[in-house]
């Protein structure tokens, strides 16, 4: 894994543990993301937020409605949760937002968890 992606990945992860010091477990999804993207906008990371990607099928081209929470600087994919546990279809749906927009890393965020990396996955294509 290249510097840039190791690098990249330790600023979001780092206003993610930001969010989740300053708000804790127990909020919806969306307010996590809404702060999130306050955070990442006050470093200027490049961002999108609920990034539609296409799912190819027999060279047809589909909108079937997945969306990436976040795409940061056009290479790492981040899913936010807040649940219980993150359960082994959530691993599934970060990989496989990853290869549909063919990106080389992924992380799993799960702000219901005591501490955030508690609820942190980082996955590798």
């Amino acid at each position: 894994m290249n510097e840039i992606l190791n690098r990249l990945s330790r600023v979001v992860i780092g206003r993610a543990i930001e969010v989740h010091k300053e708000l804790g477990p127990g909020l919806l999804e969306s307010a996590y993301e809404e702060c999130l993207a306050h955070e990442f906008k006050m470093v200027a990371l490049r961002f999108e937020r609920q990034k539609p990607i296409a799912l190819t099928y027999k060279t047809v081209s589909l909108e079937c409605g997945y969306r990436i929470d976040f795409l940061i600087e056009d290479r790492l994919v981040v899913e936010i949760k807040s649940v219980d546990a993150l359960l082994p279809i959530f691993d599934a749906q970060i990989l496989t937002y990853m290869r549909l927009a063919d990106k080389p890393l992924g992380l799993l965020m799960n702000f219901n968890a005591q501490t955030l990396r508690d609820g942190l996955r980082r996955f590798i294509r």
